[in-house]
């Protein structure tokens, strides 16, 4: 009996699909609906099956700028994904649901905690959106609609439907959303700095890793980048401030505040570290920054939202302990 060397028995291969269309995914292009359905299949492989004619819609050939409608069925033909993939859903995140502080039908916004990055990637094997659709497998879909840095608490928006990500995104990137953090900083932050208005401009360390830097308005590179600042209140060597981004960069107001002189409390990668060093003795043990307040449009009734998530124990705890500065007679 002959034997093919390297040959996949019948039950490995991989099988055809046939994909349903629903209303979520309609008017979408068949590249970007078919780069959803098959996570860990490199771009140009879909490319090749689509211009193959092994993807079909209702059995005819569509090129990847065909838009697919509610109802169509899409063919996908056995595609192997890579080892790696292949390792990461045979071991599943574990499920987790998070604080919620608005759910319908089109959204969710929740309290993230501190120390849980928003999904996975970069020395992370998931994150809060993978928690979350492990934990609701019957969700059609959820997306981020933003992100936080891993050590930053407070609101996020998830998005459970296609056209409110879309909308939220949008709302996003046009500044129609009101953005404000609560951030603990080193110094007395003069009361006169209100407006940082300095550009950034990204860079990635030799190790690859992601750093943003105040750069001039004659940088090419620089983003034009603007925080409103206002004191919450007063203690002894920090200032607890309301911050306001006008623009969402990488890092915004952690490198805006340290770049005038006030670092953040606890920040590993632009905070003082003398000081960071001091801090966990007096009871803080994370970086102090957190999503206090959030406002959107609702993406379905227009209606403006108004967010709010608390201070966690964590760093109320700090603050109620911390020794308030005695106003000056």
């Amino acid at each position: 009996m002959n034997h093919i060397i390297g040959a996949q028995t019948a039950a490995a291969m991989p099988a055809v699909k046939w994909l349903l269309v629903d209303e979520e995914s309609a008017g979408q292009r068949l590249d970007n609906f078919l780069m959803r359905h098959l996570k860990g299949v490199p771009k140009t492989h879909v490319y090749r099956i689509i211009r193959s004619g092994e993807v079909r819609i209702n059995k005819g050939r569509a090129s990847a700028e065909t838009r697919v409608e509610t109802g169509d069925e899409v063919r996908l033909p056995p595609v192997r994904v890579s080892d790696k993939v292949a390792e990461k859903a045979a071991r599943p995140a574990p499920g987790r649901e998070f604080p919620v502080l608005l759910e319908d039908d089109s959204l969710m916004a929740i309290d993230k905690p501190a120390g849980v990055a928003v999904h996975g990637g970069s020395g992370v094997s998931f994150g809060v959106i993978e928690q979350l659709r492990q934990a609701r497998p019957q969700a059609k879909l959820l997306e981020l609609v933003h992100r936080l840095d891993r050590d930053t608490s407070g609101i996020l928006l998830v998005a459970k439907k296609r056209s409110a990500l879309k909308n939220l995104q949008d709302q996003f990137r046009e500044r129609e959303t009101g953005k404000t953090y609560l951030a603990l900083v080193k110094g007395e932050w003069p009361a006169k700095l209100k407006v940082i208005d300095q550009p950034l401009h990204k860079f990635l360390l030799p190790d690859g890793e992601r750093r943003v830097k105040v750069t001039t308005p004659e940088d090419p590179d620089g983003m034009r980048s603007i925080t409103l600042v206002k004191v919450s209140q007063r203690l002894v060597g920090a200032t607890l401030l309301e911050v306001t981004i006008k623009t969402g960069r990488t890092h915004q107001i952690r490198v805006h505040l340290a770049s005038n002189g006030h670092p953040i409390a606890g920040d590993d990668k632009y905070g003082d570290f003398e000081w960071n060093k001091v801090l966990p003795k007096q009871g803080l043990k994370r970086m102090f920054l957190h999503a206090w307040r959030l406002q959107f449009n609702h993406p379905i009734t227009a209606e403006r939202v108004a967010l709010q998530a608390d201070l966690p124990p964590e760093l109320k705890a700090y603050v109620d302990h911390a020794q308030l500065k005695t106003p000056s007679v």
